[in-house]
């Protein structure tokens, strides 16, 4: 894993950046195209192979189907991001229709996020938009209960299948980290409604059952990668973080998110998500043009890149090592304190 810490002046790379941002209209309607049709043909045809008895097809569907319900959240993304159309009424319209299938309500969603944007690897303002991180200090003030909380939380079953339940089917349905806003209620319940509205009407067309078997697992599946891929963007080895006045929100976006350098077609389905460094830096570049910059300015693909097999490394990092500035492991802080 590269976290190259001599890329130069990041306030230069955002004055560089910044020509990558212009939304191509057209290309906004063909990404939206090839994504949202294949994702309901997808869709109707696992119904089609389940109602006939064909699981081998049903099964075969299932990866794409997920992967379409991924890329439509990642279309959502941008356009909170006011990056998939120039017209920024037109952005937040697709994102709230969107928001219906990919069960996160837009509104809520993006100011969440875009708190996450603002606050990325700053250890005094944890909580909203981010994984729950302890530094080792932290964690060894706990109680023994608080700390096998937190083992708990970052145990990869509850992480990766467990949590991404809680997330989309239950913790989705409020407006969490905004409660007291009426405007984030407002935008949730109407999101509630539109995804009460959706799902009766494809219950009546197909049936609560088969409802259940076609959505849900492509909902669970698309859900479970989703958190992966926001995993690995932020909690790799040599991430960043850091409090106070040593805190830089460029610096924090370029070395504390990760170049998650994914296979070609996983990069598709991912929407490019994965150059999440330069996504931190410049959230206005539409996902599209991400690769052009890695090609434009290929210095940048080594800053802070993890491949495919490293990432799988980053599910035992569970703890923020301030003296070191990196992520260790439960199972080296325990050697550690067994060598003192």
């Amino acid at each position: 894993m590269s976290s190259s810490k001599t890329i130069g002046d990041i306030h230069r790379w955002r004055r560089v950046l910044s020509g990558y941002r212009t939304p191509s209209a057209l290309r906004g309607v063909w990404e939206l195209a090839i994504t949202a049709i294949p994702f309901g043909l997808a869709w109707f045809g696992m119904y089609l192979a389940l109602s006939r008895g064909h699981f081998w097809l049903y099964a075969l569907l299932l990866l794409p189907a997920a992967g379409f319900l991924i890329r439509l959240f990642l279309i959502q993304h941008d356009c909170g991001h006011r990056a998939f159309f120039a017209n920024r009424q037109l952005n937040d319209w697709l994102g709230r229709v969107l928001s219906v299938m990919t069960l996160t309500p837009y509104d809520h969603w993006r100011r969440q996020h875009a708190v996450h944007h603002a606050t990325s690897g700053n250890l005094d303002r944890r909580g909203i938009g981010d994984m729950d991180t302890l530094t080792v200090a932290e964690y060894m003030a706990r109680s023994r209960w608080t700390r096998l909380r937190y083992r708990a939380y970052r145990n990869p079953a509850v992480m990766f299948i467990i949590g991404p339940i809680f997330v989309f089917v239950f913790q989705n349905r409020l407006p969490a980290g905004f409660m007291r806003e009426w405007k984030s209620w407002v935008g949730v319940m109407l999101t509630n409604a539109a995804v009460a509205v959706a799902g009766s009407a494809l219950i009546w067309a197909v049936g609560i059952k088969m409802f259940l078997l076609v959505h849900g697992p492509i909902v669970l599946l698309g859900g479970a990668v989703g958190v992966w891929m926001f995993y690995v963007q932020h909690q790799f080895d040599q991430t960043y973080w850091a409090k106070g006045e040593a805190w830089d929100v460029h610096e924090a976006a370029l070395h504390g998110s990760s170049h998650y350098d994914l296979p070609p077609v996983l990069r598709w389905f991912t929407a490019n998500i994965g150059v999440h460094h330069v996504h931190h830096l410049s959230s206005q570049i539409p996902y599209y043009r991400l690769p052009k910059v890695l090609r434009d300015h290929p210095e940048l693909r080594e800053t802070s890149r993890v491949t495919l097999l490293q990432s799988f490394a980053c599910v035992r990092l569970a703890l923020w090592d301030e003296d070191n500035r990196r992520l260790i492991s439960f199972r080296e802080l325990r050697q550690r304190a067994a060598m003192t």
